[in-house]
């Protein structure tokens, strides 16, 4: 991407797709936040060489020394110690709200990890921002929870607001993964749309490096891993060149879209819940791509 570059921050970041996926569009993460210890050591391991400043040791305000760059639990963040950004993005949890949601707004969603992107969001004004979660949050408590934010997205914050059940295998990667992805510009002038499917590059196949019957795989999980091959809650193993084997992280990296040096420096059963909880970084970038290229023709 020629001309200016965007910055963006990672909140719940996991394992860095979304850094992953805008990173590869030419953008700079200036910011990260994950709370989990075994996450936070992945992380690190991959994004170090890519972006350093954020790892950097610094002296604190407390004359402690800290990676204030390199956050961890999010609700203890001040916006203000949080650099200047273009674009926020992140997978946020969804905890429920109340039933009082849509008569209150900003203030109902205290309490639950989408307030803390509100919250930064209206002390820092991005460009942009990109969320995502699970499709279930669309129909979460009769609709209530998605009004709910669409409420302070569009009125609290003043933001368009854009949405779409997005499938992984939509983008390349073979499993369906559906996931909402959420998108906003501060310049409601900009007329966003979601990107059109690329259709499916991988298939299981390719990714064990024999014959699988399955061209789309299980969508990844966390938890209920070795069910087994004929328990209807399998979804980690697959009949291969005619023998049963079980996914592990390299072939879950490749059903998510990472590349395949990237390195898991825990335990196997740690690696493949990471995975599980992983955006697929293809679809991700497929909208990265589509929001930069409306910033930069809108002049932002």
């Amino acid at each position: 991407m020629e001309g200016k570059t965007y910055t963006f921050i990672d909140l719940f970041a996991g394992i860095g797709g979304f850094h992953m996926a805008f990173h590869n569009e030419g953008a700079e993460c200036v910011f990260v936040s994950e709370w989990d210890d075994a996450a936070r050591q992945t992380y690190m391991a991959n994004y170090k060489n890519i972006s350093p400043e954020i790892f950097k040791e610094r002296v604190g305000k407390d004359g402690k020394i800290s990676q204030n760059l390199f956050a961890g639990d999010i609700t203890k963040v001040e916006a203000s110690d949080i650099p200047d950004f273009d674009i926020l993005t992140g997978g946020f949890p969804c905890q429920p709200f109340s039933q009082a949601g849509l008569k209150r707004g900003f203030h109902e969603t205290r309490g639950t990890l989408f307030f803390d992107i509100a919250r930064i969001i209206k002390a820092k004004q991005p460009k942009a921002f990109f969320i995502e979660n699970v499709r279930g949050l669309l129909n979460h408590d009769n609709g209530k929870t998605f009004a709910t934010i669409k409420k302070v997205i569009t009125e609290d914050l003043g933001y368009s607001f854009f949405y779409k059940v997005v499938k992984a295998s939509d983008f390349g990667v073979p499993q369906h993964r559906p996931r909402l992805y959420m998108v906003g510009f501060r310049n409601k002038n900009i007329d966003f749309h979601f990107p059109e499917p690329t259709g499916l590059k991988t298939t299981m196949s390719d990714v064990f490096g024999g014959k699988v019957d399955k061209e789309v795989g299980y969508t990844l999980r966390v938890g209920g891993r070795g069910s087994g091959i004929n328990d209807r809650r399998n979804w980690d193993s697959y009949i291969v060149d005619g023998e049963v084997r079980r996914l592990t992280p390299k072939e879950g990296l490749r059903m998510q879209g990472f590349p395949d040096d990237f390195v898991f420096p825990v335990s196997e059963v740690q690696a493949m819940k990471q995975l599980g909880n992983s955006v697929a970084v293809p679809a991700i970038q497929a909208v990265a791509k589509e929001m930069l290229k409306e910033l930069k023709n809108a002049g932002e």
